[in-house]
């Protein structure tokens, strides 16, 4: 598997409800930080993330997160 294409350098911070999310995991969604389909035979797979309430998520944007689908800071490592 190839690295991921970085879709921005910083998080989506976005107001979440509760349910069921597919996070996208390669970086090519066109509805970023969500799945679309894009990463069909890369490799890659989006990420199922439950939210059990509502609340306001940083949503990994570079693709690197050691977090799973939430920002850790790992963009600012970044070249």
């Amino acid at each position: 598997m190839s690295e991921p294409t970085v879709a921005q350098k910083s998080p989506f911070v976005l107001p979440m409800k509760p349910g069921a999310f597919y996070f996208c995991t390669c970086g090519k969604s066109k509805t970023q930080p969500f799945c679309d389909g894009a990463h069909k035979g890369s490799g890659f797979a989006p990420k199922k993330v439950d939210l059990a309430e509502a609340k306001t998520v940083a949503w990994c944007g570079c693709k690197h997160s050691k977090n799973g689908a939430f920002c850790d800071g790992s963009h600012g490592k970044l070249p």
